[in-house]
């Protein structure tokens, strides 16, 4: 079998139905009805994990990289609920929610993230949401009852210029990410921030089939620079579900009931993997899952891995996906309340690999900012100046000076 080089790594939840991976916390459903989840959303959220994996690519081509693209899906769309006009249109389009009612969306949100909080009683699944509110901030009620009612979110108040306020928050992500993020906000909470919409994802699954930790030995990875690195190399040889097609091989290695999986996918030999992520859409991972199949006497060999991504500011790769609007001050968002956009969309995510499963945690943070204190021009008269008095309809000049020190 050939070396292992550079892979892809895609952690696939539900089927595929997921691309990416207490109060305000889902708990599972497993009698949801799927046939009433719109394709259209799910087919949406798939094209939107690509669209952003292949923009954060450009951003870091030599980096790893990793990424819960539900989690930041599920923020921006708790956020969208506010949008109007130009920036809804624009939200629109990055999420590839053309054509797809808000009724359908919201409906589909709240049957699929119940669902996936109980696809498996053999994993462990916590999706969770909050919305915390500068204290004293009057938001519009549609905007906050359709977060609870849709995405569970907990709300809550905060008297954002306490000291401890980012620390507050802090623990909610801890306790919802189960420790492996605990920080995503640092400092201050800067004086024009009225909001933070957060979406966390935990995950924690065993292989159905595990690894033997006897057959781990050490090995070499070949980076993407064409370094050597030491890893040891977890193997198996046996049944595998596997698949290849032109320009890559695939395996698909199952958590639990086999309702979630992770597939591994190999550029061929001499396939830059930056040049193969171009190329990754919606139909091309659909061809990649197409062609997995159970195949007999397959060696398996991955490495056991950790990683850790972020935190990462999405604001340029979603720009480019179309919602530029958002992030300026000719956003509207008042359907949350009037001149506010949004300044940060923050994303954090980290993954442990070894013989016995998965653990993986993924967190989003929207800031939201009122737009009055967006970057102000600044005058600050601290230093000679000239000064007019003038009759505005003739133009006349009553008075002209100059400040040269302070009498």
């Amino acid at each position: 079998m050939r070396k292992w080089g550079t892979v892809l790594l895609v952690a696939c939840l539900a089927a595929g139905i997921l691309t990416g991976c207490g109060a305000g916390v889902f708990t599972g459903s497993r009698q949801v009805d799927l046939s009433k989840l719109d394709p259209a959303v799910l087919d949406g959220n798939t094209e939107f994990a690509f669209d952003l994996f292949r923009e954060i690519n450009r951003e870091d081509a030599e980096k790893n990289i990793f990424i819960s693209p539900l989690s930041i899906s599920t923020a921006l769309t708790m956020t969208y609920q506010g949008a109007r006009g130009t920036t809804m249109e624009g939200m629109t389009e990055a999420l590839n929610y053309q054509g797809i009612e808000l009724a359908s969306l919201n409906e589909t949100y709240r049957r699929l993230l119940g669902y996936l909080a109980g696809v498996d009683k053999d994993i462990e699944l916590k999706i969770g949401n909050s919305i915390w509110l500068r204290a004293g901030e009057e938001i519009q009620p549609a905007f906050l009852e359709v977060n609870k009612d849709v995405f569970r979110a907990e709300v809550a108040e905060l008297d954002f210029a306490r000291p401890d306020a980012a620390e507050t928050i802090n623990r909610w992500i801890a306790k919802a990410t189960e420790g492996k993020i605990d920080k995503m906000l640092e400092g201050e909470i800067p004086q024009d921030v009225i909001m933070y919409l957060i979406n966390a994802i935990y995950f924690k699954g065993q292989w159905t089939e595990q690894f033997d930790r006897k057959n781990t030995f050490p090995a070499e990875f070949r980076a993407g620079t064409g370094a050597k690195q030491p890893v040891q190399m977890m193997s198996k040889f046996g049944q595998a579900e596997y698949g290849e097609g032109a320009d890559y091989q695939v395996v698909r290695l199952p958590y639990g009931k086999e309702k979630t999986a992770m597939y591994v996918v190999l550029p061929r030999e001499g396939l830059e993997i930056n040049a193969f992520i171009d190329n990754l859409t919606r139909e091309k991972w659909e061809e990649i899952k197409q062609s997995v199949s159970t195949q007999r006497d397959v060696v398996v060999q991955l490495p056991r891995f950790k990683m850790e991504y972020g935190i990462k500011l999405l604001n340029d790769s979603l720009s480019k996906l179309g919602m530029a609007e958002a992030f300026t001050d000719r956003a509207d968002f008042s359907g949350i309340r009037d001149d506010v956009y949004i300044d940060r969309v923050m994303h954090k995510a980290v993954i442990e690999v070894n013989e016995e499963g998965s653990e993986a945690a993924g967190v989003t943070v929207v800031e939201v900012r009122e737009t009055g204190a967006m970057e102000p021009l600044r005058f600050i008269a601290d230093r000679p100046f000239v000064f007019v008095i003038a009759e505005e309809d003739t133009g006349s000049i009553l008075f002209l000076g100059k400040m040269w020190a302070v009498e």
